[in-house]
């Protein structure tokens, strides 16, 4: 396990919950120390997208992860204001919201902290750590629109779950890891997870 400062994955009722076990799973495997909550709405997500549902009142790892790997597992309930992570004294590498709801994120983009999903993401806008909002949401109306404007503008990162192909995925599992991989870009943890555009120019 390494001794940087911890992450926080907040996961929300979208679909996409296979982006946030992928993440998950990379942190771990990486060493990384990771604070994690989420909401009633992500757990039937869960359910229903790939079988699993871990309880929020008496969870463990092995509901989410068959091997969560060297790296720790904290987890919050998602009521809990008492959380470390509920305040800026706690110090963090960042924070992302994968899959964030459009929910999630107007309330985000507003300022409204009704539980420790959005109470830790408005922490990190104010001190300034990188927060990371990760919508799988199809269109997008006028509302939605404006607050992700609005979360860039308080210093949010908004980045849409919308995989790349210059890459030729062979299947989905590489559609996923493309959307972890820039996760983990910009909360600047170096990973191999997808090839880079131009890797290879000017080798010998």
């Amino acid at each position: 396990m390494t001794t940087e400062p911890p992450l926080v994955l907040a996961i929300t009722g979208a679909s996409g919950a296979l982006y946030a076990l992928a993440l998950l799973r990379t942190l771990l495997g990486l060493g990384r120390t990771v604070h994690m909550t989420m909401s009633p709405s992500a757990v039937e997500v869960f359910r229903a997208e790939v079988g699993r549902a871990p309880s929020l009142d008496a969870f463990r790892a092995e509901d989410l992860l068959d091997e969560p790997g060297p790296g720790k597992l904290v987890y919050h309930d998602h009521r809990n204001f008492s959380a470390g992570i509920a305040s800026g004294s706690f110090l963090t590498a960042g924070m992302v919201v994968v899959p964030c709801s459009m929910s999630t994120l107007g309330s985000i983009a507003h300022g409204i902290t009704t539980n420790l999903i959005t109470r830790a993401a408005d922490v990190h806008l104010k001190e300034r750590r990188k927060l990371i909002l990760v919508p799988r949401e199809t269109p997008l109306s006028l509302v939605h629109l404006e607050n992700m404007v609005q979360v860039t503008r308080a210093g949010a990162i908004v980045l849409p779950a919308a995989p790349a192909w210059y890459h030729r995925p062979k299947g989905l599992e590489d559609m996923v890891a493309f959307v972890v991989g820039r996760i983990c870009d910009q909360l600047g943890v170096a990973n191999r997870l997808i090839p880079r555009w131009g890797e290879g120019e000017g080798a010998d």
